[in-house]
C-alpha cells in the first residue's frame, strides 16, 4: 500500500521547535521530491519546503528560509522538516506529499501522493 504519514505535530510556544516525519510505505523516496506544505483555516494550501530526489536540492518559502530545515533519510526512508524560532503565524495543518518526476514544485497540484496531515499549533 502506498502511503505517506506525517508525525510530531504539536502545541509549541513562540520561539519553540518542531521536528516533522514524512514516513513512506510502498514508495523509495530515493527516487521522488518530497515537499511540505500547510493549510491554515480559511487559507489556500501553501508550499513550505521541498526535496528533491537526485541532487537533494532544498527549497523554502520566503516565510520560513533561515528558521526551516528539510532533511531526508534514506535508511528510515522518511523526509524530515526541523522548524525552529516558530511564530503563530506558522500555526496550520502540515501536510508531506510526493511529487512523481523528482523535481520540486510550489504548486500543490503537481504533487501525486499526500498525507493526511498533522497539527501545528503556535498561540500567540
Amino acid at each position: 500500500q502506498l502511503q505517506l504519514v506525517e508525525s510530531g505535530g504539536g502545541s509549541v510556544q513562540p520561539g519553540g521547535s518542531l521536528r516533522l516525519s514524512c514516513a513512506a510505505s510502498g514508495f523509495n523516496l530515493d527516487y521522488y521530491a518530497i515537499g511540505w506544505f500547510r493549510q491554515a483555516p480559511g487559507k489556500e494550501r501553501e508550499g513550505v519546503s521541498c526535496i528533491s530526489n537526485s541532487d537533494g536540492s532544498t527549497h523554502y518559502a520566503d516565510s520560513v528560509k533561515g528558521r526551516f530545515t528539510i532533511s531526508r533519510d534514506n535508511a528510515k526512508n522518511t523526509v524530515y522538516l526541523q522548524m525552529n524560532s516558530l511564530k503563530p503565524e506558522d500555526t496550520a495543518v502540515y501536510y508531506c506529499a510526493l511529487e512523481a518526476w523528482g523535481t520540486c514544485d510550489e504548486k500543490p497540484h503537481e504533487y501525486d501522493y499526500w498525507g493526511q496531515g498533522t497539527q501545528v499549533t503556535v498561540p500567540s
